[in-house]
């Protein structure tokens, strides 16, 4: 005996709302050759804004789930979206620089995206899947947030342009590795 879940999960990073029908409509997917552009980013800025930018991406995904005799095959899809109309930034301190930092969050994103891929695919799924997929999903938003944080920490919001420079490379070679896996 069998049974099938569908079950779509979004959310916002660096937003205070759940994603709405129109946000997910004009969300771009995170593709490796595809880079942000300062045209990406149609959001109003906001009133006594200190940042030169704000970067807001999230992962949503779907999945099916189905049971034959105690055993779940779980078929999931994870995606890394960028938010146009929820990330703006100050055309007067807009510079490639300060791009390259904001790409960097949304590849921080997609990483997790795959480090979530990579844990269900080594998870073994009871008839609680549901909450099973969903303690994963909590797990990948609470390292993506703090790596996000540090990042900008670090980095000190791209003004620092070493530690900007390391975590490129550093954040670079963890897509390719996760890129390999399963």
């Amino acid at each position: 005996m069998g049974f099938g879940i569908k079950i779509v999960v979004c959310l916002f990073f660096l937003s205070s709302f759940w994603l709405r029908g129109q946000e997910y409509k004009n969300a771009l997917v995170w593709q490796k050759e595809k880079r942000l552009t300062w045209e990406d980013f149609k959001g109003a800025v906001p009133k006594d804004a200190d940042p030169a930018a704000t970067t807001a991406s999230g992962i949503s995904y779907e999945y099916t789930a189905n049971m034959w005799y105690h055993e779940v095959k779980v078929n999931i899809t994870i995606t890394a979206y960028f938010y146009p109309t929820e990330s703006w930034y100050r055309p007067e301190l807009a510079n490639n620089h300060v791009l390259q930092h904001e790409q960097l969050h949304f590849d921080i994103t997609e990483l997790h995206a795959r480090k979530m891929k990579f844990e269900v695919s080594r998870t073994t799924f009871t008839e609680n899947v549901k909450e099973e997929i969903n303690k994963i999903y909590r797990k990948t938003l609470k390292e993506l947030k703090e790596m996000q944080e540090r990042y900008d920490w670090e980095t000190s919001f791209s003004r620092n342009a070493k530690a900007q420079q390391k975590w490129q490379q550093r954040i670079s070679e963890a897509l390719e590795r996760l890129a390999a896996q399963p």
